[in-house]
């Protein structure tokens, strides 16, 4: 049997247990853009809608359960509504919900970010990952003067116009028109240090900074190693441009704070998002106090000043709630990053197992993705072999996995292991793997 007959299956067997998500999604077809909010949601025929969801599970309207992978863009370290997250919600929302002025909610969750994090000598609240890059970057660019940022291929940094470059393969086609500001975005290979030097050495007179995930996420989820951006933030420091992380993933992903203090780095700014939020929107730009508060708009002219401002719904106090409730869970249970990343380590090598040979799975900690290899292919440390991979085969894989098999992963993303999967979750997901 061909794999476009398998699918054509597994499409059947799909349509049938979800009738009423194609009913509803036809009707967000009609009010949506694509009938979704986000472009990466929708797979075909069409995605199931969900009702509810508890611990590692969503239910759908048609009420099929399925042990999720995806967990909200990977936010839900926790799980889907932890009881300690949702108490902290019901008691801060019967306080109210949103106050458009400081509150003490911010300053708990600041606090523990500022200890966890060494570059948190100052902190700034966003509602996205999206809003926490664009602002970094125009930091970087107020403080050093310089216009140019460089960024690696296939580092995702949010739909902002100028960072949208280079996020999918072929990096030398535009992601989409209407875009603007991008001559100043220079893009380097991902984990090659020689290449990436010679690149940043052409434009080092107006480098501003670069900016870098540790683990790419969107891109194929690749570590960096430690080699490449110790190399890239002496060749920065140097250059007296800044170095930035974005640690919207990684970070509190594989330990209680951020990754790069594990690799020896010395970041001027941090991007946060995702986890510190404990589920509902944030995005945070933490950094160095001299290049931080080069944004305090009470103490500076216009000429003098970065304005990066913030947003109707930054530091509201239900998102700080979450955040904080998620953070102090996880500083007091620290045993989870060790649980949840062994079994991340057991996902990678039973999946490497179970293909025998004709995948490769990449990841760190608790982050996992499956690669089905073409020709020779041995390895893949950069966005471009990923890309190179056979993408049609991991959709179909995925969604064999929804229709057949009641496990969640967004078709052709990786996966997230939060502290409400088990062993069993695991290896059921092996035992899927092992039929197709």
């Amino acid at each position: 049997m061909t794999n476009r007959s398998v699918l054509r299956d597994y499409t059947r067997e799909y349509k049938k247990k979800t009738p009423k998500s194609a009913r509803m999604f036809g009707r967000s077809a009609r009010m949506h853009v694509g009938g979704v909010s986000h472009n990466i949601r929708y797979f075909d025929p069409y995605p199931f809608v969900v009702k509810s969801s508890a611990g590692k599970n969503l239910a759908d309207v048609d009420e099929n359960h399925y042990t999720d992978y995806w967990m909200g863009h990977w936010s839900l370290i926790l799980g889907h509504a932890p009881p300690n997250v949702r108490d902290a919600l019901n008691n801060q929302i019967r306080k109210g919900w949103m106050y458009g002025v400081v509150n003490e909610q911010t300053m708990l969750l600041s606090d523990l970010l500022s200890r966890a994090v060494p570059v948190a000598e100052k902190i700034r609240y966003v509602t996205s990952g999206t809003e926490a890059a664009m602002y970094a970057v125009r930091l970087a660019r107020s403080y050093t003067g310089r216009k140019v940022i460089a960024k690696v291929d296939g580092g995702w940094h949010g739909y902002t116009s100028d960072l949208l470059k280079t996020v999918n393969w072929p990096f030398n086609v535009s992601e989409g028109t209407g875009m603007v500001g991008q001559e100043k975005i220079i893009s380097i290979p991902y984990n090659n240090l020689e290449e990436s030097l010679k690149i940043l050495g052409r434009h080092a007179r107006d480098l501003a900074g670069v900016i870098i995930e540790p683990v790419l996420g969107g891109g194929g989820c690749i570590p960096a190693t430690p080699q490449y951006l110790r190399g890239i933030e002496e060749f920065v420091h140097k250059n007296n441009s800044l170095f930035m992380l974005d640690e919207i993933v990684t970070g509190f992903r594989f330990r209680y704070g951020c990754i790069y203090p594990t690799m020896g780095l010395d970041p001027d700014i941090v991007t946060l998002g995702k986890i510190v939020g404990g589920g509902l929107s944030i995005g945070v730009i933490c950094g160095k106090d001299e290049i931080m508060n080069h944004a305090d708009t009470s103490s500076r002219k216009k000429t003098e000043r970065s304005y990066i401002g913030g947003g109707t719904f930054s530091a509201n106090p239900a998102s700080m709630t979450a955040g904080y409730a998620t953070l102090y869970h996880l500083k007091s249970e620290k045993s989870t990053y060790a649980r949840i990343n062994r079994l991340g380590d057991y996902t990678r090598r039973e999946l490497g197992r179970v293909f025998d040979g004709r995948v490769i799975v990449t990841g760190k900690g608790s982050l996992f993705m499956t690669h089905f290899i073409k020709d020779d292919t041995v390895e893949i440390t950069d966005s471009r072999q990923a890309a190179q991979c056979d993408t049609e085969m991991l959709h179909k894989y995925h969604f064999k996995m929804i229709a057949h098999d009641g496990i969640f992963l967004l078709p052709g993303k990786l996966g997230a292991i939060s502290a409400a999967h088990t062993e069993s979750d695991i290896k059921k997901m092996i035992r899927a793997s092992e039929g197709v």
